[in-house]
């Protein structure tokens, strides 16, 4: 690993300083997070030598390895040299390392009942110690707020201490101010706007993808929603602030009036939100989904490793037995009803290469690192900006020469976004059709100038074979954007292929981008 920093790093790295060794670091997934925090650690080594012990503590068993292996991997002349990383230790998740490491990498179910109790040991010992909280908007929580019980007892030894939290998406209100009050103000935010415009994150296209519900599937939506609305408006009869309320703020609302001592109240707060888990199970597990992941597979190059995200384990299950089927060997899932061990399995083959495609609910939103994965299908997702967020950034990490594309499916006329970052800018956005029935993706800007090649191709007097392989490239094409690519890039593309088949399909880009209209 090179020492040499990214400017947006060694800023923020001025200000934690300056801050007094204390803050929070709102950074995009894969934009070097943890490389800046580990630079913090072998900074503050030079000052305090064998006396720093560095804590980290993070949610996830994978997260805790990856953190393992990321202080592996650092310089060799950075953090005690080559012999110092030998002391690594990881607590949790079956992992029972000696308390008395210099580096410690707690998950935070193991850290709730020693970290604090082992900080101000250190602390008291005359150790220097370096907190880091990686994810730290996990923290909040009651149980998850005992690894700070330490703080209000380090009077006289907090100039040895220091703190840095991380997140790509720190939260707002109280719980931001309970974070800022434990581990410091936030000092630095990197966007993933700033992050794409100075090539940290690799350039990445995001695909809105329409799905429509089967016959059956429309008429059992629109009747749960008249029958919310309904139960709604006799809510709003006597809390008529539901009517302003955000989201989030009506679903507490209406979780607390669930309690309310009025009997028809409760009962109608109970009815509209088992209605509301029936309407989102029915948008989440919708037919198309499926059929359309699976079409989409089919289309995209087959030497891009592809994650796809679902919610539902029975949902995730059903499409590895498709894709698995398609592919042997070369498809894996992960999600919790696997175990700890099969899902640490899978995610080795997935480096590895050994898997292209690997299949997860939530078990991966956070703390995998696979750099050379390039594409994400969402397959059916969640509200939370902050998991959308987490999922896009597993497939944005700088490699050279990359570029991502995220696919997100979405049901449309019904209360599903129908756009993955609301508010988002500084990357191409695409929106697309697909046709269950035909299995088919309608582009309609591309469609039309596909139509004209084929077209042109017929009058020129171009052979039946000839036409078969130019729709056989174009299929493939639809769902990507490489026809928009520079000629000269399309060309080079062409040049280095080693079949023909993909010398075929870079050709037909090359002469498609000739029938672009101009808009």
């Amino acid at each position: 690993m090179n020492r040499d920093l990214y400017s947006w790093q060694e800023d923020c790295l001025k200000r934690w300083q300056a801050a007094g060794g204390r803050g929070m670091v709102q950074a995009v997934t894969g934009s070097g997070k943890t490389r800046m925090a580990l630079t913090a650690a072998a900074r503050l080594e030079e000052l305090a030598g064998e006396k720093l012990k560095v804590r980290i503590v993070v949610p996830t068993g994978a997260l805790m390895r990856q953190w393992a292996q990321a202080l592996r991997e650092f310089p060799r002349d950075s953090l005690g040299g080559e012999e110092r990383r030998r002391d690594i230790g990881m607590r949790g998740s079956g992992h029972t390392a000696p308390a008395d490491r210099k580096y410690l990498i707690y998950v935070v179910n193991s850290a709730r009942y020693e970290l604090a109790r082992q900080i101000l040991a250190e602390l008291r010992q005359g150790d220097t110690v370096f907190l880091i909280a990686d994810e730290c908007h996990h923290y909040v929580s009651g149980q998850n707020q005992l690894i700070f019980e330490f703080l209000p007892h380090i009077g006289e030894y907090e100039e040895r201490f220091f703190s840095m939290g991380l997140s790509a998406t720190l939260p707002g209100g109280e719980a931001r101010q309970y974070l800022a009050s434990v581990l410091g103000p936030g000092i630095y935010t990197y966007g993933m706007e700033k992050a794409m415009a100075m090539a940290t994150v690799c350039r990445y296209e995001i695909y809105h993808i329409g799905l429509s519900f089967e016959k059956g599937e429309r008429v059992e939506y629109d009747e749960l929603s008249e029958r919310m609305i309904r139960l709604y408006n006799c809510l709003c009869q006597s809390y008529p602030s539901l009517r302003t309320m955000s989201q989030g703020e009506c679903f507490e609302l209406l979780k607390s009036l669930c309690g309310d001592k009025n009997r028809r109240i409760a009962e109608t707060a109970k009815q509209y939100l088992s209605l509301s888990y029936k309407r989102k199970s029915l948008v989440c597990l919708a037919s198309a989904r499926i059929s359309c992941a699976c079409d989409l597979v089919q289309r995209l190059d087959e030497r891009e490793k592809i994650l796809l995200f679902g919610e539902r384990i029975s949902q995730a299950e059903e499409i590895y037995r498709l894709l698995a089927g398609r592919y042997p060997g070369r498809v894996g899932r992960c999600h919790s009803g696997m175990g700890q061990q099969a899902n640490r399995n899978v995610l080795e083959r997935f480096r590895d290469g050994e898997l292209r495609i690997l299949i997860a609910c939530k078990s991966i939103d956070e703390g995998v690192d696979v750099p050379d994965a390039a594409v994400g299908i969402v397959l059916s997702g969640t509200a939370a900006r902050r998991q959308r967020i987490q999922r896009l950034g597993r497939i944005i990490r700088q490699r050279k020469g990359k570029s991502a594309s995220l696919y997100y499916l979405h049901i449309v006329e019904t209360s599903e976004d129908d756009c993955y970052l609301p508010g988002g800018s500084g990357h191409a956005i695409f929106e697309l059709e697909y046709l269950p029935g035909a299995g088919r993706f309608l582009n309609p800007a591309y469609d039309e100038a596909a139509k004209a090649l084929l077209r042109d191709m017929g009058d020129s007097g171009a052979s039946g074979e000839k036409i078969r392989e130019a729709m056989r490239c174009l299929r493939l094409g639809c769902v990507r954007s490489d026809w928009l690519r520079d000629t000269a890039d399309l060309e080079e593309r062409k040049n280095g292929e080693k079949y023909v088949s993909d010398r075929n399909y870079w050709s037909c880009m090359k002469r498609l981008k000739m029938y672009k209209r101009e808009d």
